[in-house]
């Protein structure tokens, strides 16, 4: 598990390489922000359910249930805790997003495979279609809400790319479809694989313009990794246990939403002229301490 994230950590470096040499940044990480959005993303969220294995038909149901219930009260709580934990009234929506969201396409699937075996992919895809849902339907609300530019959130972000490809990953789940060509899964694959080495560049790449000082954090940032990694995760899954959810999806469920800040924050704060200062530190304190944070938190919940 740790050496997924050091190889993940390692694919920011270069990202953060690259722009100090100029490889990237600027309009360039903005284009390939859309590409990962438009194309790599939905792809690799079509392949995600083409693994050829069908889950317990049982967990399906449950697994979407735990899901919407979890991103229905994070909802709430993204727009509630950051006027806690910020005095500045623009960045509620991307400490709200950083609350919200996990890197759970990046690193959940990888880290969820270590932990419960490779047949366990499939069902952290599932709970990542209600997740894909909330990024592009509430993410783009935090995300925008408080510009003051005359922008708001737009209904057709609801037929997106990201959000057909969901749709479709869904009803592939719901109908147990496991006998699609290679010739379609395949190419989708190969360019789904695209998507995490790319969003961690971009982050890299976005490291890149911000000073030291400006990386270490500050209280704001550290506050909202503690909700992040710990505090939010720890109260899901004792929530859910009580509420009589099966342990095994509980389980699952409590190590995606423990995954450190999601990339997307980044892209989207690229593709709406957003600063991205805030939410590239928030992921960096996040990603590194998710080191000990996953592993801490398997111990104590006896994963």
């Amino acid at each position: 598990m740790s050496e997924v994230m050091l190889t993940l950590f390692a694919i920011v470096i270069v990202g953060y390489v690259a722009g100090r040499l100029g490889y990237m940044g600027g309009e360039f990480d903005k284009r390939l922000s859309s590409l990962v959005i438009n194309i790599t993303c939905p792809a690799l969220i079509l392949s995600s359910a083409m693994s050829g294995e069908l889950p317990d038909s049982r967990l399906i149901l449950p697994l979407l249930g735990i899901s919407t219930l979890t991103y229905i009260i994070l909802a709430g709580m993204a727009l509630i805790i950051p006027r806690y934990l910020t005095r500045k009234k623009d960045d509620e929506g991307i400490i709200g997003f950083a609350l919200m969201f996990g890197n759970v396409g990046f690193m959940g699937y990888p880290i969820v495979a270590s932990i419960f075996g490779h047949q366990a992919v499939f069902y952290a895809a599932v709970l990542n279609v209600v997740n894909t849902f909330a990024v592009f339907t509430i993410g783009t609300i935090l995300m925008v809400g408080n510009l003051g530019d005359g922008k708001r959130f737009q209904k057709k972000v609801l037929y997106s790319t990201p959000m057909l490809s969901a749709y479709l990953a869904m009803l592939i789940v719901a109908f147990g479809i496991s006998d699609i060509p290679e010739i379609i899964s395949q190419p989708l694959t190969m360019i789904g694989n695209i998507t995490v080495p790319a969003a961690l560049l971009i982050i890299g790449s976005s490291m890149s313009q911000l000073s030291l000082r400006t990386m270490l954090g500050n209280s704001t940032v550290y506050a909202t990794t503690l909700f992040r990694l710990l505090l939010i995760p720890l109260g899901f899954h004792y929530l859910c246990l009580a509420l009589g959810f099966d342990q095994y999806v509980v389980s699952i469920n409590t190590i995606v939403i423990a995954m450190p800040v999601a990339t997307y924050g980044t892209i989207l704060c690229l593709k709406y002229n957003r600063d991205t200062t805030l939410i590239t530190e928030v992921t960096l304190i996040t990603t590194l301490l998710s080191m000990l944070s996953i592993p801490l938190l398997t111990l104590l919940l006896s994963i």
